[in-house]
């Protein structure tokens, strides 16, 4: 209440357009703007082939995230979040995506993970992060959060309406408990959703007027594209097709521009990935992780 929220920070000394934008757009679904961006998937695979002979299961999913939290480090812009017409600094970075899950009787169902990160992490930190959220999700019987909180809501006649619209109402003022907060998927920093592990191709995933997701990549299985080298030359060349979609209100385009170009950048050389970041750049004190419980699933 009065701009306090336990997952954030109000921004205020920023450039009076973006301070004036959720006036005049106080939806997401208002401000979302989309834009695709192509990654190199053959520099990709040789990069996670490479760390498999070392005996490092790096993944497709696990190494845009961790440029994505590299680029964090130098844009922390791409890590605020609007709620009831203000904008805040998040104070912690967390990443949520969907992972299947093999039932007992050979169905397969989705099931939603929520991982923090720290922005010192390595992409071997990344790696190991995710996979423990995978494989702890996918033990048989095993409920996370998300899952225990909609059956509970679904237990009963109108209580899905009341409890989505309390906690609606609650967020609004910041007001929410903080075990909604680590249950929702929607309160987080980025949700990715890889098409390209079930043959589909990208998409422009909406986001969410509930919760605090201001970025969505949806990436898609490879395509085929004409590359010119520097040589004047062109060759076939394999590409990873990702659909972004953000809510513009967070910062400037300018600063989209710049930070989507460095991520590329980090993708393109993973190895700038192996090691801690020099420098880190924050808009708020950031929630640490502590080494016992590194993942929030």
């Amino acid at each position: 209440m009065f701009g306090l929220r336990s997952d954030g920070r109000l921004v205020k000394d920023i450039d009076p357009i973006v301070m004036i934008t959720p006036y005049i757009m106080p939806k997401r679904d208002d401000s979302q703007v989309m834009t695709r961006h192509d990654l190199d998937f053959e520099g990709m695979t040789q990069y996670i082939r490479e760390k498999r002979k070392e005996g490092v299961q790096v993944t497709y999913m696990g190494l845009i995230i961790a440029a994505f939290l590299r680029t964090l480090c130098e844009y922390p812009d791409l890590n605020r979040f609007i709620m009831n017409k203000r904008i805040y600094a998040r104070n912690h970075v967390c990443v949520s995506f969907i992972t299947l899950k093999k039932n007992p009787d050979d169905s397969l169902e989705e099931a939603v993970v929520k991982v923090d990160f720290q922005l010192s992490d390595t992409i071997y930190d990344v790696t190991r992060r995710v996979e423990a959220a995978i494989a702890e999700t996918r033990k048989p019987g095993l409920q996370n959060k998300t899952d225990k909180l909609v059956k509970f809501l679904l237990s009963m006649p109108l209580l899905p309406d009341i409890v989505v619209a309390l906690a609606k109402l609650l967020d609004r003022y910041g007001l929410m408990p903080s075990y909604i907060h680590q249950a929702s998927p929607f309160h987080t920093s980025l949700f990715i959703s890889n098409m390209a592990s079930i043959g589909m191709n990208y998409i422009y995933h909406h986001i969410y007027n509930f919760g605090t997701t201001s970025l969505f990549f949806g990436m898609g299985k490879t395509e085929q594209r004409i590359h010119a080298n520097a040589d004047g030359t062109c060759r076939s060349k394999r590409i990873m097709p990702i659909g972004a979609v953000i809510d513009e209100r967070i910062c400037s385009g300018a600063t989209f521009s710049r930070a989507f170009s460095l991520m590329k950048t980090y993708i393109n050389n993973p190895s700038l990935l192996e090691n801690a970041p020099e420098t880190i750049k924050t808009e708020t004190k950031m929630r640490t992780v502590s080494s016992d419980r590194q993942v929030n699933a």
